[in-house]
């Protein structure tokens, strides 16, 4: 059995906007209130993350994670990649960590931190990596999972999804090929991102997100990297089909 927390499930700027006064900022709703996109996923003793944004630290506090056995990258946008650096009590605990990611997003986070993936004149307290290249067009080992990625477009961004068992999670996703959704076939739980109510060039809005979900047929799915223009959490659950629910911070659920 997978367990989901999720860690993150605001969009790029978070939940409350640095000072903004749109209603849903000023919302004393806890579950109002998100941090940058990123879940982990636990079996056994196996902590995997998504995505390592800029409160990754913040939210591994708040689950008490003691160790990190690797991190899966969607793409390089500083959302889901500005906190690698806080991997380093990791690392001073257990070595290098794994990452995985598709060539270009290697290649991105080797330029930007290159201090934790060179290993030239190597800077004593900086954190090391066990890099991995990865694509959509093959599936890989990690730990006791089979790990399948989906190549999704966040516009003309490629960028990748992942399916471990019957779970699946789609985050920074506009559209999506028939070839891809095939991968997705009998999941039992889906997380998707879904922007706001409004159309967005780059991502799903929550009418394009239901329409998805859908085709893809998912016992159940959880919608998440929501920006404030979303609404009200509690507003929005009481739109949404019986099956969708809108994810929240500190949210944990399970998957076969």
């Amino acid at each position: 059995m997978l367990k989901i927390h999720f860690l993150g499930t605001g969009t790029s700027q978070g939940i409350p906007i640095i000072g903004s006064k749109h209603p849903v900022c000023l919302s004393l709703n806890p579950k109002d209130k998100r941090l940058r996109v990123s879940i982990m996923i636990t079996w056994e003793d196996v902590n995997l993350v998504i995505d390592c944004g800029p409160d990754f630290r913040q939210q591994m506090l708040k689950v008490d994670c003691e160790t990190l056995d690797g991190i899966l990258f969607t793409h390089e946008h500083a959302d889901h990649t500005a906190g690698i650096d806080d991997i380093r009590p990791f690392f001073f605990k257990q070595g290098e960590i794994p990452v995985y990611g598709s060539a270009r997003v290697i290649e991105n986070l080797s330029r930007r931190f290159d201090y934790i993936f060179s290993n030239v004149n190597k800077y004593p307290g900086a954190p090391s990596v066990n890099t991995n290249v990865i694509s959509h067009e093959s599936s890989f080992k990690f730990k006791n999972k089979t790990i399948h990625p989906i190549q999704l477009m966040h516009n003309t961004l490629s960028v990748l999804g992942y399916r471990i068992d019957n779970f699946a999670y789609l985050t920074d996703i506009k559209t999506i090929t028939d070839n891809e959704i095939n991968k997705l076939i009998k999941i039992d739980v889906l997380v998707l991102s879904a922007l706001r109510i409004e159309s967005h060039p780059n991502h799903l809005n929550l009418e394009e997100a239901l329409k998805l979900i859908h085709k893809i047929n998912p016992k159940r799915c959880y919608l998440t990297h929501i920006s404030h223009l979303m609404g009200f959490h509690d507003e929005v659950t009481g739109m949404l089909p019986k099956n969708v629910f809108l994810a929240y911070d500190t949210l944990i659920i399970t998957s076969d």
